[in-house]
């Protein structure tokens, strides 16, 4: 196996997820393909963080990694708050009781519907631009209800390493800084009380120094905006961008070194700017390696010289997987045959879906077992980005469903 996927359990050469075997738990759900998020895994990540990260520092759960209202329901009391990007993000945040101003609403194109709603709810509302704080500024005049208010930020650098850019450069994400000044004495001439910033440089990254790096340029842009606040810093929410290994060379993160050098980092805003709440917010490091995509061979052929397994899934359900979600060039996902995960392989054959496109590829030229129709293909690093980041009605195949175990 991968070696990132060592907290797998195996049984009787069958993948163990939860407590339970793979093979029944496709019977309980009664039909394949389905995602299956542990609940130990995510309790375990969580407390590795808390272990690892220093312990004044606020986790916040970035819901459009996993949006599952199970999957953020259990995580509810083991997070400090949470990230959304919608307003339905919000009103699944809002359903399991975490409080409004534990909540922090991001994502450039708000709808007035949306600042309307968040507005109502009392969360934070991180403004991208100037237009949306006008749109902002009219509606809490309309309506009377006060907003709390932070400003993203697009620094003048970004995340190097990350599997995409989030900052640096022309963006749609944020406000360039060189123009937060201006917007900071329009929030106060509006009569609006802001409350901090959000900096988001970059995702996907396994460098713990290119981490370490932004998120000390990160504080030192926050402070130095800070100095022309005219109340104390409240909110500095420094990002995230903690990457997975999805692919054979990659190495995990290190996240002793993060913890180690955000400690000082705490140390020093806290010291500044004591009433500071410092975030992280993160997505993919808590649920992507939770979480497996499970589908399963309808056919077996060859095409000269070549071996097809044949699935009931596809792109349109974990197109992350297929290598269309942002990969230059495509590499596979670990992937297994989860009724033989213990079996040498013996072939080499690539595994694909059930759509009408030569990009639903799961997996090309994997070395598997002899596998066979009934068959269960596991595609790993599921948990994050898959089902609500797919074409999920493209040639109208059948919903896939999604379990917590």
């Amino acid at each position: 196996m991968h070696p990132a996927l060592t907290h797998w359990q195996v049984h009787d050469g069958c993948l163990q997820v939860g407590d339970q075997s793979l093979r029944q738990l496709s019977d309980r759900i009664g039909q394949t393909p389905f995602f299956a998020y542990e609940r130990r895994a995510l309790d375990e990540r969580i407390a590795k963080l808390r272990r690892e990260l220093p312990s004044k520092l606020h986790l916040h759960y970035a819901i459009k990694a996993n949006p599952m209202p199970a999957v953020v329901q259990h995580l509810r009391p083991l997070v400090d708050g949470f990230d959304v990007a919608s307003a339905r993000e919000m009103l699944t945040a809002l359903d399991t009781g975490m409080r409004a101003d534990s909540i922090a609403f991001a994502g450039p194109g708000k709808t007035d519907a949306e600042l309307g709603q968040a507005l109502a709810a009392g969360v934070l509302i991180e403004l991208e631009s100037e237009g949306e704080l006008q749109r902002l500024a009219d509606l809490a005049a309309r309506t009377g209800y006060r907003p709390r208010v932070a400003i993203r930020i697009n620094p003048d650098f970004e995340l190097k390493g990350s599997g995409m850019r989030m900052g640096g450069g022309a963006q749609q994400f944020g406000v360039d800084v060189e123009r937060v000044p201006q917007l900071m004495s329009v929030i106060t001439g509006q009569g609006l009380s802001l409350e901090g910033f959000h900096i988001f440089a970059g995702s996907q990254n396994l460098r713990a120094d290119l981490i370490v790096e932004v998120q000390q340029k990160s504080a030192a842009l926050a402070l130095r905006l800070a100095e022309n606040m005219t109340e104390p810093l409240r909110y500095l929410n420094l990002g995230g961008g903690f990457g997975i290994p999805y692919f054979p060379k990659d190495q995990p993160l290190d996240l002793a070194r993060v913890g180690e050098q955000l400690t000082l980092l705490v140390d020093e805003i806290a010291g500044r700017q004591p009433r500071a709440e410092i975030v992280v917010e993160l997505g993919r490091y808590i649920v992507g390696e939770a979480g497996i995509y499970v589908t399963r061979i309808i056919d077996r052929k060859e095409s000269r010289g070549q071996i097809f397994l044949i699935t009931d899934g596809g792109l349109h359900h974990q197109l992350a997987a297929s290598g269309n979600f942002g990969q230059v060039i495509r590499r596979n996902y670990p992937l297994a045959i989860g009724n033989k995960i213990n079996q040498e392989p013996t072939e080499i054959a690539s595994v694909v879906g059930c759509l009408c496109t030569p990009l639903d590829l799961l997996g090309e030229r994997c070395e598997l077992p002899a596998a066979e129709v009934g068959d269960l293909v596991v595609v790993f690093q599921s948990g994050a980005y898959g089902l609500t980041a797919s074409p999920t009605a493209f040639l109208s195949h059948p919903f896939p469903v999604e379990v917590l175990v």
